[in-house]
């Protein structure tokens, strides 16, 4: 017999919890559990579904494909359950729990300095803020808000534009003292160029000359996966680099970094948006946050 939709449920809140901890007696401690009956709840679901969802071993336990399959859609079914019970608390004042993703160095800079603010605002809100470069899926129930950087990709998400980032080069006095000013963008080829490393085609630098924008490919000898990190590694004179301005606003201001190539920059910014599962049931804590930003960074 088919279990009713409250077990089914609760066994994918087991399941999720299980794929959380990475063993059974964790997620039994969460849920207050024993061990036997979290596995036990893990044998169910694989009888009915008829497929192995965990790999378990002595050491370990590993999702199988169909176990990933499955945890998406467990978490997304959870949050979406989460969010309809939500919707009809938040009739009164927005509340709950609200999970924001954030870059870690964006989020640092720009977005945790404004939470002080917006739980004062929102005292029946819970900000649950994750600082992570790794892209979290939105769709999947991983977080509630995600703050993304650039083109989106197509998706199902609501996007909201909250900002924009300005970009420019930088270095610092000493390192500029011992290798020489760049006058023209292609002076940048004689230069140590510091990069992102997860753009996924060649490392280029965007400019404009006479009314025309081209690209330049640039080379240096590391890679970092945040613009702080760039920025850091600039100031100490180790190269030039190009990263959003406020990642460097601090050293900019002390003049431990000094702007670079500035006729040339051609209005070079990435576009900042909010990311969400919208629709008519969008909990009020999503929608007030994402408000509160837009006024916010604008």
């Amino acid at each position: 017999m088919q279990p009713g939709g409250a077990d089914r449920a609760r066994e994918m809140a087991v399941f999720s919890a299980v794929a959380a901890t990475g063993s059974f007696s964790a997620a039994g401690r969460d849920l207050d559990l024993t061990p036997s009956a979290v596995s036990r709840t893990i044998d169910r679901i694989e009888a009915r579904l008829g497929v192995r969802l965990m790999l378990r071993t002595t050491r370990a336990l590993t999702l199988t494909p169909e176990g990933q399959a499955y945890l998406g859609a467990a978490r997304r079914i959870l949050a979406e359950l989460d969010d309809a019970e939500q919707a009809i608390a938040d009739r009164g004042a927005p509340r709950g729990r609200l999970r924001v993703s954030a870059a870690l160095s964006h989020g640092r800079l720009c977005v945790v300095p404004l939470l002080g603010d917006f739980t004062a605002r929102y005292p029946h809100i819970l900000v649950d803020i994750n600082l992570t470069d790794r892209v979290v899926d939105i769709a999947a129930g991983e977080a509630d808000v995600g703050i993304r950087f650039g083109p989106l990709p197509d998706s199902g998400l609501t996007a909201r534009k909250i900002g924009e980032m300005p970009r420019m080069i930088v270095a610092s006095p000493d390192y500029l003292a011992r290798r020489g000013t760049p006058r023209v963008p292609e002076d940048l080829h004689h230069h140590n160029c510091l990069n992102f490393n997860f753009r996924r085609a060649a490392p280029v630098w965007p400019f404009v000359r006479d009314g025309r924008e081209y690209s330049l490919s640039v080379k240096g000898c590391i890679e970092a996966n945040n613009g702080e990190t760039l920025g850091q590694l600039a100031a100490a004179g180790v190269g030039v680099t190009r990263v959003g301005a406020f990642s460097v606003e601090e050293e900019l201001r002390s003049g431990r970094l000094v702007p670079l190539l500035e006729r040339y920059n051609p209005g070079d910014v990435e576009n900042v948006h909010a990311v969400f599962v919208g629709g008519a049931s969008l909990p009020a804590r999503v929608r007030v946050f994402v408000d509160y930003l837009a006024d916010a960074l604008q």
